[in-house]
C-alpha cells in the first residue's frame, strides 16, 4: 500500500477500495441494523473492563464516595460515546473516519493522582482541558516529531504504563489493611486469584468471541460468586441510583489550571499521541485505507477534542483503543459506522446511573484479579513494541534507567517527599518522569540515522505502531512521494 503526504493512495488500493465497496464490506458501508447493533456491542464489551478502570483507580485513589464513583463512570462512557462518533463519523477537520473506538487513557493514571492529591480535582480537569487544546493546536504537525518516538521510546513507555499500574491492582486486593492487620485477607486473595483462573480458563477453552472479554466476564463471574459472601458485595447505591441521568459539565467544581500540572498532563498528551498514530496507521492498513498526514492531523484532533470535553464533563484524557483495532482486524468488518454505533451504546450507557452503579460495586479483590489481567496486558503490550528494537547496550540501558526512574515512587512512595510540591507533580507519576527519561535518553544515546534505518525496517509490522512500512510517508519527506512496498 502507498500513501503521500495529501493521504492520496496508488491504483492497486483504489482497486482494493472500489471492491470493498461493492461487496459491501467498506470503510464507508452502512451494515444493516440486524448486523450494526450486535457487531457495535461487541466492540464496546471488548473494551467496557478497560473503560471503567481508570475512574474507579482514579476516584478511589483520591478517596470519592460511591456515588461520585459512579457518576466518574457514567461520565467516563458518555464522553467515549462522543468522542468515538467524533473520530468514526467526523466533521470539518476532525476524526479520522475510521472504524476506532475512543476511552480513557492509562496513560493518564499516575499523573492525574498525582495532580488531584496535591491540587484536587479541579486541576485534573483544568490540566486535562489545557492538554486537550495542545493536542488540537499540535496535530498538523505531530508527524514531523514521530521521529522522537521510535519503538524503543514507546515499547517503553508503554511497558512502564503497566508496571506502574500494577500496585493499583495490589491495592485493590489488600482492600483496608491496617497497622494491626497488615496485608490482604486470604479471602481477598482467593477471588482474585478465582477470577484470574477464570480468565485463564476463557482464554484457553472459550470460543473467539468469548475470549475477547475475557476480563469483562472475569468480573461478572467473581462479582456473582461473592453474592454468595454475606458483606462481600455492597449494591446499596443501586436501588439509591436513578435509571437515567444527565451528564452535567463541571459537576466537581470549576477546573482550575496550574502550570505544572499542565506541564505533568501534557507529557501524557504526547503519548497519546504517539498511541493514537499507531493505532491510526494499523486500522488504515486493515481496512485498506491508508492514512496520510491530512487524516492523521484530523484523528489527533479529535483525540484533542475528547479529551477538552472530557476535562468539561468530568472526565479524563481520550485515546484510541488497541483492543478495538485488533478486533476489527478478526473480524474483517471494515465500516466505520460499527465504531459509530458502539459509540451511541457507550452515551446510552452513560445516562444509565444505575449500569454505573452496579460496576461502582463490584468487590474490590475481584477488581484486583482482573486488574491484574487488564494491567498485565498493558506491560505485554509494552514489551511487544520492544521485540521490533535491535538491541546493543545502549538501548538497554535507555530501557533500564528509565523503568527504574519510573518504578521509583511506586517501590517507594515518600522517594520525593521533600522536593516541591511542582517537581512531584512530575516525579511523583512514575509514568511522567519514565516517558521524559526514555525521550531523552534515547536522544543521547541514539543517533538520527539509527532512528531512521529502525524506522525503515521492512520486517517490522504496521500493525504494531508508528513504525512500519506505512508510516515511512509520515516519517521521511524523501519517501512522501515514493511508493513503498508493503511486506
Amino acid at each position: 500500500m502507498t500513501t503521500d503526504d495529501l493521504g492520496t493512495t496508488s491504483p492497486q488500493d483504489d482497486k482494493a477500495a472500489k471492491k470493498a465497496a461493492r461487496s459491501g464490506n467498506s470503510v464507508d458501508s452502512v451494515p444493516p441494523l440486524s448486523r450494526l447493533f450486535p457487531l457495535g456491542l461487541q466492540h464496546v464489551l471488548a473494551m467496557y473492563a478497560g473503560a471503567v478502570a481508570v475512574p474507579l483507580i482514579v476516584g478511589g485513589a483520591l478517596g470519592f464516595t460511591g456515588q461520585d464513583l459512579a457518576f466518574l463512570i457514567s461520565a467516563d462512557l458518555f464522553i467515549a460515546g462522543i468522542a468515538t462518533i467524533i473520530q468514526s463519523v467526523g466533521f470539518w477537520r476532525f476524526g479520522v473516519r475510521l472504524p476506532l473506538m475512543q476511552g480513557v487513557t492509562f496513560a493518564a493514571v499516575g499523573p492525574m493522582i498525582a495532580i488531584g492529591t496535591d491540587q484536587g480535582i479541579q486541576a485534573v480537569y483544568g490540566a486535562t482541558i489545557a492538554c486537550g487544546l495542545f493536542m488540537i493546536v499540535v496535530a498538523p504537525f505531530f508527524s514531523y516529531l514521530l521521529k522522537l518516538f521510535p519503538p524503543l521510546v514507546t515499547g517503553t513507555v508503554i511497558l512502564i504504563i503497566g508496571l506502574s499500574l500494577m500496585s493499583v491492582a495490589a491495592g485493590w486486593i489488600v482492600g483496608d489493611a491496617s497497622e494491626e492487620n497488615p496485608g490482604a485477607p486470604v479471602i481477598n486473595v482467593a477471588f482474585a486469584a478465582g477470577t484470574l483462573l477464570f480468565i485463564v480458563l476463557i482464554e484457553r477453552f472459550g470460543p473467539p468471541a468469548l475470549q475477547r472479554t475475557s476480563v469483562l466476564l472475569g468480573l461478572v463471574a467473581g462479582t456473582l460468586v461473592a453474592l454468595l459472601v454475606p458483606g462481600m458485595v455492597d449494591w446499596s447505591g443501586v436501588g439509591e441510583a436513578s435509571w437515567f441521568g444527565l451528564v452535567t459539565p463541571f459537576h466537581f467544581g470549576l477546573p482550575t489550571f496550574d502550570f505544572f500540572s499542565i506541564l505533568s498532563m501534557i507529557i501524557v498528551g504526547i503519548v497519546i499521541m504517539t498511541e493514537t498514530t499507531g493505532d491510526m496507521i494499523a486500522i488504515g492498513e486493515i481496512v485498506d485505507k491508508p492514512v496520510g498526514r491530512k487524516q492523521l492531523a484530523d484523528g489527533l484532533r479529535a483525540d484533542g477534542l475528547g479529551t477538552v470535553l472530557g476535562g468539561v464533563f468530568n472526565t479524563f484524557p481520550y485515546t484510541a483503543f488497541a483492543q478495538n483495532v485488533g478486533l476489527v482486524s478478526l473480524t474483517g468488518v471494515r465500516s466505520r459506522y460499527v465504531a459509530t454505533m458502539a459509540g451511541g451504546i457507550l452515551i446510552l450507557l452513560g445516562l444509565l446511573p444505575k449500569v454505573a452503579a452496579i460496576v461502582e460495586g463490584v468487590p474490590r479483590p475481584v477488581l484486583g484479579g482482573a486488574g491484574i489481567a487488564l494491567f498485565g496486558m498493558v506491560a505485554a503490550s509494552g514489551i511487544r513494541t520492544l521485540t521490533t528494537v535491535k538491541f546493543n547496550n545502549r538501548n538497554i540501558l535507555v530501557v533500564a534507567l528509565s523503568v527504574g526512574i519510573a518504578l521509583l515512587p511506586t517501590v517507594e512512595p515518600e522517594i520525593y517527599a521533600q522536593f516541591p510540591s511542582q517537581v512531584t507533580l512530575i516525579l511523583d507519576s512514575g509514568i511522567s518522569a519514565g516517558a521524559i527519561a526514555a525521550i531523552v535518553l534515547n536522544l543521547l544515546l541514539n543517533s538520527e540515522q539509527m532512528r531512521e534505518a529502525g524506522a525503515n525496517d521492512p520486517q517490522i509490522s504496521a500493525h504494531d505502531a508508528v513504525r512500519g512500512p506505512a508510516a515511512a510517508a509520515l516519517l521521511h519527506e524523501q519517501n512522501e512521494n515514493k511508493p513503498d512496498s508493503h511486506h
